[in-house]
């Protein structure tokens, strides 16, 4: 793996602080569910809602613990990725994504991308931030991501598997600094070293 870039989203990232108290609503075309084990595991078409949290997939595994905190695995199929979006605390901003895999933990307040993932930030609907990797981790306790890279998960759209980051400068309004979009990503050139190019 490409080692990995850790970025400061700007602002502090807190995600909103009632999601942890509040009731989880799922919503599947099946259920099966361990008690012993303590675990759901919904498949088709799943859609789950815990306060301003939003988790998308085809298959969603949903345990808890002794203490009450949640733990959740949500799976894509090949025509669509598993999907995660949540609110910022007290902004008007959304954190959201997708990849393969999405893992979920309410203990360690961590989201885990694995499998063409992509992380958004949104200010209100405008897309601020965007970056894309084979695993991203949204860390909510130290107000931090990490991005790792994967050659060996090439797209036609990034052949060197490389992490991407399209980061919008602090005061910018990213309506007038993202483009537009119908518009074509610039093709980027895959290196294995910095050099100057003409």
């Amino acid at each position: 793996m490409i080692a990995a870039a850790l970025l400061g989203l700007g602002a502090p990232v807190h995600a909103e602080r009632a999601d942890r108290s509040a009731p989880m609503n799922v919503e599947a075309d099946a259920l099966r569910y361990d008690d012993a084990r303590q675990v759901s595991v919904f498949t088709g078409r799943v859609v789950i809602t815990k306060g301003t949290i939003r988790i998308r997939g085809h298959q969603v595994e949903v345990r808890q613990n002794d203490q009450g905190q949640q733990f959740g695995i949500a799976l894509g199929d090949a025509s669509q990725r598993a999907f995660y979006r949540q609110k910022r605390d007290g902004l008007d901003e959304y954190i959201e994504g997708e990849a393969e895999r999405i893992e979920y933990d309410g203990q360690a307040d961590r989201v885990t991308f694995r499998g063409r993932a992509e992380l958004r930030r949104y200010r209100g609907a405008v897309l601020n931030d965007r970056t894309s990797g084979a695993v991203i981790v949204y860390d909510n306790r130290n107000d931090t991501f990490t991005v790792d890279g994967d050659r060996g998960q090439s797209t036609p759209d990034n052949p060197g598997g490389r992490v991407r980051a399209l980061l919008t400068p602090r005061g910018a309004d990213p309506a007038t600094t993202q483009p537009a979009p119908d518009t074509p990503a610039p093709t980027l050139t895959p290196s294995d070293r910095l050099e100057r190019r003409p």
